[in-house]
């Protein structure tokens, strides 16, 4: 069982054409497992990289 220790969502934008059509688009986080003091948590890429 993993927890979810970060607290990034989803980045929701409008992307536009030409012709100025709205598309909705989702960018998800970089949420990667790692193992602190024996629990796998969820945490960020940066998050991650900042512990080494």
């Amino acid at each position: 069982m993993t927890k979810n220790i970060s607290k990034k969502k989803p980045l929701t934008v409008n992307l536009r054409s030409n012709a100025c059509n709205a598309v909705k688009s989702r960018q998800k986080p970089n949420l990667q497992k790692k193992k602190i003091d024996g629990k796998t948590v969820l945490i960020s890429a940066r998050e991650a990289k900042k512990m080494n």
